[in-house]
């Protein structure tokens, strides 16, 4: 097979892969150029192999060991080369291409092996460095694709990674606590009263629901900055940031008095496409 061919096929595992564990992601990209849709793609799919292995182990050592192949990898150190490895493929094109940085790449892997283990997240500064170095690093790489890197780009990326993260965290919530893994900071939840094991219950209690509703707050603070810093971009980079009008939809809908946090909600493909394409259409992302 050519290399070319080998490549497409690449691509297309890549495009499958988001589609099926990231759908925002997968259908965002949808309205960039092709060029830029295909490194995203990859960008994507390998923050869906780091993010989904600790579905794939029942101990933390295997999952240590699947991250660890991805940090060589980054390296170089390989481990007889990425020929049977799409994803691995795919970013490498995309680094080389768009002269990436190894390092946001490297910290995103280093903080997802907290996911292994089922030690509770600490505090809110302890959430907002594991966001920072995970959504909110994937945002700014994305926007590497579309235009130079700045400071500017960099603080919008951190508040939009914020907003989307929290809103991950607060969408998990039921999968999470149904397997005893606790990602709402334990320090936000004492301070309302409430405590690891009213999580893991699965029931809603007032205690754990004013300590849901700050983190909604927080949510929402950092999305309503990223909007507005979100003007001041250049207009070809704003469709890199769809995914927030999906982040503001959850925020919105959690925050309703009539929503209880610990059932699972799943919104559509069908409805998640509409919302996009009418924020694609707005001034807020299409300049």
């Amino acid at each position: 097979m050519s290399a070319a061919a080998t490549s497409k096929e690449s691509a297309a595992f890549c495009a499958d892969l988001v589609r099926t564990h990231d759908f925002v992601g997968y259908a965002s990209t949808l309205f960039l150029p092709q060029v830029q849709r295909r490194a995203l793609l990859s960008i994507y799919a390998f923050n869906v192999e780091i993010s989904r292995v600790r579905e794939h182990v029942t101990q933390p050592l295997p999952g240590e060991m699947r991250l660890q192949w991805w940090t060589d990898m980054l390296e170089g150190a390989g481990h007889g080369g990425v020929e049977g490895n799409p994803v691995a493929a795919e970013l490498l094109q995309t680094i080389g291409e768009f002269r990436l940085p190894i390092e946001p790449l490297s910290r995103l892997i280093d903080e997802h092996q907290f996911d292994l283990y089922n030690d509770p997240m600490p505090s809110m500064a302890a959430l907002e460095g594991y966001i920072t170095d995970t959504a909110s690093a994937l945002f700014s790489l994305a926007a590497r694709i579309a235009v130079p890197p700045s400071a500017a780009v960099d603080h919008l990326a951190r508040h939009a990674g914020l907003a989307q993260g929290i809103a991950q965290v607060l969408i998990a919530l039921p999968h999470d606590a149904a397997r005893r893994q606790l990602f709402v900071p334990l320090q936000l939840l004492q301070q309302h009263g409430s405590g690891i094991e009213q999580v893991f219950s699965g029931k809603q209690t007032p205690q754990a629901r004013a300590a849901i509703d700050q983190l909604i707050g927080e949510g929402q603070k950092h999305l309503r900055t990223a909007f507005e810093l979100l003007t001041h971009v250049p207009p070809q980079l704003r469709p890199v940031f769809l995914p927030l009008a999906m982040v503001r939809r959850h925020l919105q809908r959690m925050s309703r008095a009539d929503v209880d946090p610990f059932v699972p909600h799943v919104t559509s493909r069908l409805r998640t496409l509409w919302t996009l394409w009418r924020a694609s259409r707005s001034r807020e992302f299409g300049g």
